[in-house]
């Protein structure tokens, strides 16, 4: 099978969500990604770095940006291959994300004399532990490939710009007591309800909104999982929740740490910090990124944490913009809006020429 670039991107999504390519198993639809690319394309210099395919163009424009996305997607649910019912398209990644891989590729294949320099990245491993991130990985051995003046995820936002996104912070809080019968109840010393202070703060709990560059971020501090209790007649001497705060990207991951602390200040409880992220400002008032906010017409805050953080990192201004529902993400019923797709092309489309 070869995938045709220059067809409608439409089919190409189509085409895309044919190839199975769960996470750790992107390897024949990179290898046809990485071959179209090589044969449909020209003036692109074009790289493989295992399931990583990079391409760019360098004709002196005075800025640059970049087009990524990935290429996996979680594990299939009876939902491949495609099939269309009228204006909608199902199938496993027609929303995360291969709508925004075609229209990316169809763009390549598609334009002619772009006003910038453009650079593709078509990525492995997005949807698992960060640690296989093909993204990642590409920033620590490659980051040239990551110097732009603007950066498109194309990440599913129903056509509309969604800008920077929240960092988010998991911490374990756990407490000890003494085990006894639960008929002596009154020898042991129960860790559940030792929990019951940290419960009480989050219920009070008001999170704060930030507008930053004209998207508002609100933030949140939740209670995700507790663990505890060993038998229906025994007091537990050992308990904890997982607390997850989404934070505003205006907060590091250090300030993010000590609001949360500061939060159950005075309660006592073992500290684990199980993961951190920071966020991404959105970087609006950069020229690149304010002409593609004027192209669209509208923008809005990223709920929820996605690889843009890693270009704010390094200083370049990155949205999430691509067709499809986020909400449909990962479902049995996953589809996508065909118009969708032609929608966000020709978005891309005017403002990588006009």
């Amino acid at each position: 099978m070869t995938l045709d670039l220059r067809a409608n991107p439409i089919e190409l999504t189509a085409a895309l969500v044919d190839v199975p390519s769960v996470s750790r198993n992107e390897e024949a639809l990179t290898d046809m990604v990485e071959a179209a690319l090589r044969e449909q394309t020209s003036g692109y210099e074009i790289v493989r770095s295992g399931n990583v395919v990079l391409a760019r163009t360098n004709r002196g424009c005075a800025q640059r940006v970049i087009l990524a996305g990935h290429l996996d997607t979680v594990p299939i649910a009876d939902n491949v291959p495609s099939r269309r019912e009228g204006d909608i398209l199902h199938g496993c990644g027609t929303v995360d994300m291969k709508s925004g891989d075609a229209v990316f590729l169809h763009l390549a294949a598609t334009l002619e004399n772009p006003r910038f320099d453009i650079t593709l990245i078509f990525y492995d491993c997005e949807e698992i532990a960060a640690e296989f991130n093909g993204l990642a990985r590409i920033e620590r051995e490659m980051p040239e490939w990551l110097l732009a003046d603007v950066a498109i995820l194309g990440e599913p936002t129903a056509g509309v710009i969604e800008a920077g996104c929240q960092g988010t912070l998991r911490v374990n809080l756990a407490t000890s007591g003494v085990r006894s019968h639960s008929a002596r109840s009154w020898m042991g010393e129960n860790a559940i309800h030792k929990l019951a202070p940290v419960l009480e703060r989050l219920a009070r709990y008001e999170p704060r909104s930030v507008d930053i560059d004209g998207c508002v971020y609100r933030e949140g501090l939740s209670a995700v999982r507790i663990d505890g209790g060993v038998a229906g007649n025994v007091i537990p001497d050992v308990a904890s929740v997982d607390v997850n705060f989404r934070f505003a990207p205006d907060r590091s991951e250090a300030q993010a740490l000590e609001h949360v602390r500061e939060v159950f200040e005075g309660i006592d409880l073992e500290w684990k910090v199980t993961d951190s992220s920071a966020g991404a400002l959105p970087g609006l008032s950069n020229p690149a990124a304010a002409e593609l906010v004027a192209a669209a017409g509208s923008v809005r805050a990223k709920y929820g944490w996605t690889d843009v953080s890693r270009f704010a990192a390094r200083g370049v201004p990155a949205v999430n913009l691509g067709p499809g529902d986020p909400n449909l993400a990962h479902r049995r019923d996953e589809h996508v809006p065909v118009a969708q797709i032609t929608e966000v092309t020709t978005l891309l489309r005017n403002y990588l020429t006009s």
